[in-house]
């Protein structure tokens, strides 16, 4: 069994707080441990009458990719992970969710070396009140028809697990109900 001795924050900001951790491994072995620690994440995964979801085709610097992304960003101290998809949704695409939320799916993409926890809520329509606020994640807005997911992902499409994760997700559990 793994043990943790402690911890020694080396770096902290907003976004991102690195940690050297004093594990012990089950063989005996202990050593300081590099961990990167990011703050919860809630997407919006919007899905329309006509079988089709949210998207947002952009670029990210740090991968030099551009591809699909669902909208979503940091959960604010105080604010319920659902309130804050249906903000991000608001800000980054112009549309407001309809409905109550459906909490999909909860998730850490890189368990062995960081924590980034993600919740991952469910619209079943939304209705456009705008244009998009958040200036700096500005993308070109479609309606991606979901038979054209699986295809996305092969070709990979798709910028990151915050994005793939959800709608493999939502594609399986719909085809497992039918």
């Amino acid at each position: 069994m793994w043990k943790t001795h402690g911890e020694r924050l080396v770096y902290d900001s907003r976004w991102v707080r690195l940690g050297l951790v004093d594990v012990e491994a089950p063989n005996g072995r202990r050593w300081e441990y590099h961990v990167v620690h990011l703050d919860r994440i809630a997407i919006a995964l919007v899905v329309d009458e006509l079988d089709r979801v949210l998207m947002l085709w952009r670029y990210r610097f740090p991968t030099d990719q551009w591809g699909y992304e669902l909208p979503g960003g940091l959960v604010e101290d105080g604010e319920e992970p659902a309130a804050t998809a249906a903000r991000e949704l608001v800000e980054e695409t112009g549309w407001r969710p309809v409905g109550e939320p459906e909490h999909l799916i909860s998730f850490e993409p890189l368990p062995g070396q960081i924590t980034a926890p993600v919740d991952v809520f469910l619209w079943r329509g939304a209705e456009q009140v705008g244009e998009p606020t958040d200036t700096e994640e500005v993308g070109r807005l479609e309606w991606v028809p979901l038979t054209r997911i699986p295809e996305l992902a092969e070709r990979q499409q798709f910028l990151g697990a915050g994005s793939l994760v959800p709608l493999l997700y939502y594609v399986a559990s719909r085809s497992s109900r039918c």
